[in-house]
């Protein structure tokens, strides 16, 4: 029987690991000499450095070292620009002159034998600036617009907008504003650096590390050879460690000036000072439609903020281009510059933030029609992408709203506002859609087969917590026909075979594509081993006329003429069989438009004195193509709800207006959604396979399952209050 272990859902292969402390972790690395070394952060927020006092902290027990612009070597810093970075501007220097651009920018490194004397001198460490006022405030800057862009482009139109805003008989116009946001994973940023003459290797929590090889190599002036990452596990990221950011450059740096090995572990504070967030966004939406709901205008204009030094581009406006029919669209996109350390990639980066707004302007055009939420947007669907003219591969939108309506039990929704109860408690029911693209980017992996009738595959992809180690399994042992027990999958090794990020929910359609192909040319090499050999049972076989089953070569009806790999490898004098391949899109990337969608349903219940909200329900349902294992992907996509959760009614990060300094930096200030916080979350797959995405048809997860949230919330909050609230987070003054 053949195996066909995609599709089905198979525990974690890594969870044991997991919850026995056997995986291993940035931080947890640990080398013989290793000292450690603490960064003290800049506590202006604009200005420069006037004077350093190390004199008094380098006589402290234990330090080895007090870096600084002062004495810090001058680094290469050569042209780097990765497919994660900004394409517009550069990226900080690190301790190479005495500017401080933003709160929190590395302006020393203290170096000491423990990790309690390197943080006790840090904080002896005497530092006088020359301050200046910054700018921190999106609304107060002035906006630019964007050099370059790789998803998203300044202005976009088709038809007249304006006009048809003008001559619609129903109208909305509304602005939205959502506050910016930190990454928070449970794991922090961490670093441990090793050199062995020019040969550098980096124990670096990473969610790229063939980005981060080559970033490092580039600021050292060495080649990419020369740099080895290393990062097994990832204890959460949502995009924060896709970057190389300057704690990496000053562990190594540090390694390279004291001839020992360091390690470097950023406190949760300063994770909130340069190592990337959600900008803060405002938006405009303009909504115009018929009597009947049918949209004739729409106009989505953005700003988010970014750095002065380089300009952080997403893609906020992007879906009003194809999420739903209408012929005049205008979008408008800018850019903030603020004295603050660049915003990075957080989970549904761009669409989160512009569908927010999106659609909580279609729930209030919804209200001024009259007309249910849901039939409204099933009234605009689509029949292609309107603003490239490509049909879309494959769109079950209609089928998410249909499948979600008959399962929360929509039809009992009272349309009117404040009308639901439950006792003295305001219940409100929202809606929203949710939308990501479906990426693949260039990636490779190699295969190996081995006599004992194991095979190892191994890719430069990362995991941090999805469950690539299982899913990749998966792949592995449909493609071989091997059991997954039979399969060892390794990544998170620049070495590898290079991948893209693993972020942008392209991890699956792009590595696991690669791992297929791999395979496949392995199967091919030991399937054309056998048949070529006289002492094979294949030999001489017609190769289109061979299956795989149960980690064997086998011709249909014939049971005597079957091999396994482990006998093919051994008569061959037990030389393992290898394969590598590339996996990358072709030329129906020109031919379709690609996305997930989705359909989110929340329940709130809002206490009408206090002003307490608390989501009661919430039911996520979505067409991403083939769902490789349902265990993982229902994972996912509550853990992306939990995300939309905190978006809504908790996370934002609060700047202080006369130093940039992030007020709220901890974990008992910055609000995430607890156990307490998340009752009934439910995530449902509509049959799906979109072989033109990928070899696999299967379309990424982890982006589309949080984009939704926060609007279908908020939108709920109207319906149990008749308030509508268009900041994010909503608040409890909000609704008092």
């Amino acid at each position: 029987m053949k195996a066909a272990f995609v599709g089905q859902p198979l525990a974690r292969v890594d969870g044991r690991a997991k919850v026995t402390g056997a995986a291993r972790y940035a931080a947890e690395f640990n080398l013989s000499e290793q000292a450690h070394a603490v960064i003290v952060g800049s506590t202006v927020g604009l200005g420069r450095v006037r004077r350093i006092d190390t004199a008094a902290v380098e006589r402290l027990p234990g330090v080895l070292m007090v870096l600084s612009h002062v004495n810090a070597p001058r680094l290469a810093y050569q042209p780097h620009k990765g497919p994660i970075d900004p394409a517009v501007g550069e990226r900080l220097h690190v301790l190479q002159d005495d500017q401080v651009r933003f709160f929190g920018q590395p302006v020393a490194v203290v170096v000491a034998e423990t990790l309690d004397q390197a943080e006790h001198a840090a904080a002896a460490l005497r530092i006088e600036y020359e301050a200046q006022v910054p700018l921190v405030s999106v609304e107060e800057a002035t906006p630019v617009t964007p050099q370059a862009g790789a998803r998203t482009s300044a202005d976009g139109s088709r038809g007249d907008a304006d006009a048809a805003l003008v001559a619609a008989p129903v109208r909305i116009d509304a602005t939205y504003r959502m506050a910016r946001e930190n990454h928070n994973p449970m794991e922090p940023h961490a670093t441990l650096a090793a050199w062995e003459g020019d040969r550098l290797t980096l124990w670096s929590k990473s969610q790229f590390v063939v980005n981060e090889a080559a970033e490092i190599a580039a600021i050292f002036g060495l080649p990419v050879a020369n740099v080895e990452v290393i990062c097994p596990f990832i204890g959460g990221a949502f995009g924060t460690s896709l970057r190389t950011w300057p704690h990496v450059t000053l562990a190594a740096l540090a390694a390279r000036q004291i001839g020992r090995p360091v390690k470097l572990v950023l406190t949760r504070r300063q994770m909130f000072h340069a190592t990337g967030h959600r900008p803060a966004t405002v938006q405009r939406v303009a909504l115009g439609a018929d009597t009947e709901g049918r949209l004739t205008a729409l106009i989505h204009e953005g700003t988010g903020e970014t750095s002065r030094h380089e300009q952080f581009v997403e893609a906020l406006t992007s879906i009003s281009s194809y999420l739903y029919a209408c012929p005049n669209v205008r979008t408008r996109y800018r850019l903030a510059p603020l004295d603050s350390g660049t915003p990075t990639y957080m989970r549904g980066p761009g669409e989160a933030s512009g569908i927010f707004a999106v659609e909580s302007a279609m729930d209030e055009l919804a209200t001024a029609l009259g007309m249910d939420p849901v039939e409204l947007r099933l009234r605009n669907e689509p029949s292609q992408d309107e603003g490239l003219g490509r049909p879309f591969s494959s769109r079950s939108l209609r089928q998410c709203y249909e499948t979600g309506v008959a399962r929360f039990g929509w039809a009992r929704r009272d349309p009117r506002p404040r009308s639901m109860r439950d006792g003295r408690l305001l219940i409100g029911w929202g809606v929203a859609s949710a939308t990501y693209p479906a990426f693949r980017s260039p990636a490779r992996a190699r295969v190996r087969l081995l006599a004992d009738g194991t095979a190892e595959v191994e890719t430069a992809a990362s995991d941090m917590g999805p469950g690539t180690y299982t899913s990749m399994t998966q792949v592995a042992a449909d493609a071989l026909g091997l059991t997954p027990e039979r399969v060892r999958f390794s990544l998170g090794r620049s070495s590898f075979p290079a991948t893209p990020p693993h972020g942008g929910s392209q991890t699956m359609a792009s590595v696991g594509s690669a791992i297929h192909a791999a395979c496949l040319a392995a199967r091919e090499v030991a399937l054309r081993r056998a048949i070529a050999d006289p002492a094979s049972p294949l030999f001489g076989a017609n190769t289109e006329g061979v299956e795989m089953t149960d980690g064997r070569l086998a011709l249909p009806g014939d049971p005597a003429r079957a091999e396994s790999f482990g006998a093919i490898i051994q008569r061959s004098g037990g030389q393992p069989i290898e394969a590598e391949a590339d996996s990358a899109r072709g030329e129906e990337a020109q031919r379709f438009s690609m996305h997930a969608f989705g359909a989110v349903f929340a329940e709130v219940a809002v206490d009408p004195d206090l002003a307490l909200i608390r989501v009661r329900r919430a039911l996520g349902v979505y067409g991403a193509g083939r769902i490789i294992n349902p265990r993982l992907a229902a994972s996912q996509c509550t853990g992306g709800m939990v995300g939309g959760i905190g978006m809504a009614l908790m996370e934002q990060t609060v700047l202080d207006s006369r130093d940039g300094r992030p007020v709220n930096a901890s974990m008992a200030d910055y609000l995430v959604p607890v156990n307490l916080d998340i009752a009934s979350l439910e995530a449902v797959f509509v049959e799906e396979e979109d072989r033109a995405v990928n070899p696999l048809g299967a379309k990424g997860l982890g982006e589309i399952a949080l984009v939704g949230m926060a609007p279908a919330i908020a939108n709920a909050v109207f319906h149990a209050t008749g308030q509508r609230v268009r900041d994010l987070p909503i608040r409890i003054e909000n609704l008092l």
